[in-house]
Formats: C-alpha cells, structure tokens, sequence
C-alpha cells in the first residue's frame, strides 16, 4: 500500500477511535481502480460509476439489485399505446448538491447533451432512439421515440443516463454535483474519494455521514487492510484464492453473488488476421475456458459462449460451439492460411482477469502454434490506445453493463465488427413489443454471435465482496456497475 493512503486510512481510523458516533456513521471501501474522473456521462470507466451510480448522480430510472426498473428522479411514467412516446412524471422540489433546481430543462440538457456532435459520452447509443424531449411543464418530460424501442426505459437507468445540470456539467470530472443522497467532499487523486451525506436529499437520507472510497490495485495490499480493519467494504475482491482467509476471520463477512459482467478476449475485427472467421474460431477452440476460470477466479465464475451471461433475460447456453479442442483449432488455422509461429499482441489492462488471464491464455495459444505477446498497460490508457482509438490486436476486458448487445450492432465501436445481419436482427428485437418475440430474437441474437465469434467470450464475472460483518445493507448480486451505498449501515 502506498504511503498516501496508508495516511488516509490512519487518519480515518483515527479521527473514528476518537468519536465513536463518526465511526458507525463512516465507512471505509476499496476499490481496484481508481476512476479517471467522476462524470459517468462522458467515460467509458465502469469504475466511475461504482464510485458514483446512485451515490452522487441518479437517471428518471434507477436498476435496482435484481435488475428491476425503479422510480428515480422520475416518480412514475406513462408509455404511449404505439411505443413511441414516454411521459415521465418528474419528482417536485428536487436540487443539485449546488442548490440549483432539477425540472424537465434539465432532463432535455441532459439527453441532448448526451447526442451532441461533440458528446464524448460511450453509450450514445441509448439515446439514438430519441426524436425529442419536450417539456409540457417544470415537471413532466416527454420523450417521443423515432421508433419503437423495447430497451429504452432500462437503457435510461445506466450510469450514462443520469441527470447532470447546465451549470455544473462542465467540471463534473473533477467537482461532481448530482442530486444523489451522498455529495462530493474531496478527491486526493492516487488515493482516494470522500463522499459526505447531503442534508438536503429530496428521498430517503443516507444512513452514513461519511464515505471514503480508497484505491488499491494489487490483492496482497487489499487482503491485508482488510484484515487489519483498514478497509470495511471491499464489494468487488479480486483475489479469490484468498477467500478461505476471509471465511475463517469471524470479524467478516463473505458473499459470492452474480453480474452481468462478462470477460472476453476483444479482437480487432479489422486488423489481419483477426478478419479472418476460422482464425478467430480456432482461438475459441484453443481456449479451455473451465481451466482458465480455474487459474483466474479460482473457479468462481460461469463460462459463456456468447455476450450474455445467465443473469440476463433470455439467456441460452451456448457453451458447447466451442469446446476446447486443440486439435480443431490446428486445422481451422491451417484452412484459414496462418503460419505456425504467427505472433501477435494481448494488451492487458490491470485487473486479475487480464494480467493473470493474458498468461494462461498465452500457454494455450503456444499449444496450438501460436505465439501471444503480452502488454501490460494502466487503464487510462487501454481507454486512449484500445476503447478510444482502436489500436490493438487483442486485449482481456470486463464488460460490465447489462443487455448489452446493442455494442455489436453500432457502426463504430473498437472491436469493429461489422455484421449487416446482426444489425438488423438487433432493430427488430428493439422495435418489436411482443415479449416472446423479443426472447426469440434474443436467442437469435446470441447465436449469431457465437457463430461469428468477433470476440472469445470467457466467463461471466462473480461479484465476490468481502466486507465488515457489521456492514449491512450492501448488494450482494451486481446488474451494472455500482457500489450503491445508499442503504449501508452499521449495525450496532
């Protein structure tokens, strides 16, 4: 641990044995990595938004733990008979931590802002359904569709969609202002993040006074501040194999839950040989998935064969396409035209997955005749070099949002897949309303994946959180990516 957050962390230990009232009201939670800034609406970073999803900033629509639709900012909506048209009743009397007021004028700032020629926001494809926001009055916003969209509402629940005010977007990746039921108090950048309770939320207040979210990437560190009470909530814990240390310390608490997150080797779709369908068929087949959630996750954690995982709605199992099979890969090679010895570059952001998959992965490839050379890089810039610029071979990354598949019917997106098929089996799943139509296209939309295999799709993330046994009501299942403390509370 370095020396600025072991001060941090002595200081909030201190400043807790001091008063004792403080302590049951602050809570101390790591996190792996640290966002590069603190406006969900503008970055890709699945790490800004567990810092600030429902803390600081919330949409017309919230996910909830089991992956509902819930209220929000929004008390209730109406969805006209034809599908095209969405009156949200918004709450009255909200305010921005800066004091300005929330009404329909923001809601229609916030979508356009979203679709701006200059938005640098990584789903705009959330809103592209949209024709318009008008505004009948302060307190009802109305959304009119250009079309039929069956993902729209849920869509509006993401961390990309929320709220922000005409006043305050601009320096939000360094000075957030939501209306959320925590505020911002202070980032110590390579440190940590304080959240402090806002007096003056418009719903239930928080129960703690104070958060502070702390940043430490490598396990070892982050086992030891957890059992030297150093960290009281570590809601994503990236070592597995020390879980049974955990278990046995009657101070913790351990819970092993699911995610929509899925762990794929992305590929550069149009970057040779990775154009080539039979090369990235025989990765698949080359690939034990099982042995590598076994190395990786010390086997917690389902395969797939498709960007889906058995939390979504729809899901089918697709993992017998690509059954490990070395020698299928050898000949899909040879039909595709690779040389043995062909070489190219996994760059591997810093989570276990990546770093401690890169490795085994790189074995089974040289089983097979190929040779993978490993890249290590921070996320700031995988999100440059790889999301933002697609310069890249291959790369091991978590996608962590729900329903997800829009990401292969988009025109540009860094994997570069370009299927006029799966475009248009995506629009008519969006656009049709008969919900046994929509699980029909939804398996139709997987297969077809799993067909072009654009990706190797490894396994689905398990949400393993480690945390004080006194800290309750935290989520123990992940739909988005969160860490949603506005339920957590100290038991006495």
């Amino acid at each position: 641990m370095n020396k600025k957050l072991i001060t941090g962390l002595v200081t909030a230990a201190m400043l807790a044995s001091v008063n004792g009232a403080f302590a049951n009201q602050t809570l101390i939670v790591g996190e792996v990595l640290e966002p590069p800034g603190l406006d969900p609406t503008v970055n890709a970073a699945s790490a800004i938004r567990r810092v600030t999803y429902a803390n600081l900033f919330e949409g017309l629509v919230r996910i909830a733990e089991d992956g509902s639709i819930q209220p929000a900012l929004a008390e209730s909506w109406d969805i006209s008979d034809d599908q095209l048209t969405y009156s949200f009743k918004l709450r009255e009397g909200v305010k921005f931590h800066d004091g300005e007021p929330f009404n329909c004028s923001v809601v229609k700032f916030s979508y356009e802002r979203a679709v701006a020629p200059d938005s640098t926001n990584a789903q705009k494809g959330l809103f592209e359904p949209i024709e318009k926001t008008e505004c009948t009055d302060d307190n009802t916003a109305v959304v009119t569709l250009k079309r039929p969209s069956s993902t729209f509402l849920f869509g509006m629940g993401w961390g990309d969609a929320v709220m922000v005010s005409p006043t305050s977007a601009e320096n939000n990746k360094t000075n957030p202002i939501g209306t959320g039921p925590f505020k911002f108090k202070r980032w110590v950048q390579g440190d940590r993040v304080e959240f402090e309770r806002n007096p003056d939320y418009w719903g239930t207040p928080a129960k703690l006074e104070n958060v502070t979210f702390v940043f430490i990437s490598d396990p070892s560190a982050a086992a030891a501040a957890i059992m030297a009470g150093d960290v009281d909530v570590f809601a994503e814990f990236q070592a597995p194999e020390l879980l049974n240390r955990f278990k046995s310390d009657e101070n913790l608490q351990v819970e092993v839950g699911t995610t929509a997150g899925k762990v794929i080797m992305s590929l550069n779709n149009a970057r040779a040989p990775f154009d080539n369908q039979k090369f990235r068929q025989a990765l698949a087949h080359a690939i034990d998935r099982t042995a590598f959630i076994d190395a990786v996750s010390s086997g917690y954690g389902d395969p797939i064969g498709s960007h889906y995982t058995p939390v979504d709605q729809g899901y089918i199992d697709l993992n017998d396409v690509y059954p490990y099979d070395p020698e299928k890969a050898k000949q899909l090679l040879e039909e595709a035209g690779i040389a043995q010895g062909t070489s190219f570059t996994i760059t591997l952001p810093p989570p276990a997955y990546s770093r401690r998959g890169g490795e085994i992965i790189s074995a089974m490839l040289a089983d097979v005749g190929l040779q993978a050379n490993l890249v290590p890089i921070e996320f700031a810039q995988w999100l440059d070099q790889v999301f933002k610029r697609g310069d890249y071979d291959a790369t091991i990354i978590g996608h962590t949002e729900a329903r997800d598949l829009d990401i292969y019917a988009r025109d540009q997106y860094y994997f570069n897949y370009n299927s006029p098929e799966y475009k248009a089996l995506y629009k008519e799943y969006t656009e049709t309303t008969d919900e046994a139509k929509q699980l029909e296209l939804l398996g139709q939309l997987q297969r077809k994946l799993a067909e072009d295999e654009p990706n190797i799709f490894l396994y689905a993330l398990p949400k393993i959180g480690v945390w004080n046994k006194n800290v309750k009501g935290l989520w123990k299942n992940l739909p988005l990516p969160a860490n949603d403390l506005t339920q957590a509370y100290w038991e006495e």
